[in-house]
């Protein structure tokens, strides 16, 4: 069985358990270093010897030939080594961002439902359309995703700090009220 680990880093600081356990049911891995850790690039695959040598044909079959890989690893080595714990903070930033939106008429965003650094929004069609909303953020420079018809996701990360927060808030505000 593999794991998409793409997220893996965040449920294990999320939930206080050591990535490998929640890993262990797997026979390999995979988790990109750049989603939330904050390397420029970087993909890590892990898994028994044999599972292993089968991926370095197949990535050398694929193009991934690449001479100078030492500087994408060392990038990735940083990230693995001083921004894991600091997800915490961007869990913290999500509850704060959760809350900021959850206080604006016409969007629902409980900060008890987030867990990690995704927070689910929903949008009143009383109010606005998804799209609408989105488009009143972007014009605030507040980027995010459309989930569904009445949904929307926003993410926060490395980049993003609590001033982000503040001003996203205001930014749904502004949205909505158009």
């Amino acid at each position: 069985m593999h794991m998409d680990g793409a997220r893996l880093l965040n449920a294990a600081v999320a939930l206080g358990v050591p990535a490998h356990e929640l890993a262990a049911c797997a026979d390999s891995v995979s988790m990109c270093i750049s989603k939330g850790l904050g390397a420029p690039v970087g993909f890590v695959v892990a898994g028994g010897a044999e599972f292993l040598e089968r991926a370095r044909v197949v990535r050398k079959r694929l193009g991934g030939w690449m001479r100078h890989a030492g500087i994408v690893a060392a990038g990735a080595l940083h990230a693995l080594e001083n921004h894991v714990d600091r997800l915490a903070d961007d869990h913290a930033l999500a509850r704060g961002l959760a809350a900021a939106l959850d206080a604006v008429p016409g969007l629902a965003a409980p900060p008890d439902e987030v867990d990690t650094n995704i927070v689910a929004v929903e949008v009143d069609p009383a109010r606005a359309s998804v799209e609408e909303f989105l488009a009143g953020m972007a014009e605030h420079s507040v980027r995010a995703l459309a989930m569904g018809p009445t949904s929307v996701r926003f993410v926060t990360h490395l980049d993003v700090g609590a001033a982000d927060v503040v001003r996203a808030g205001r930014a749904a505000k502004a949205a909505l009220e158009g």
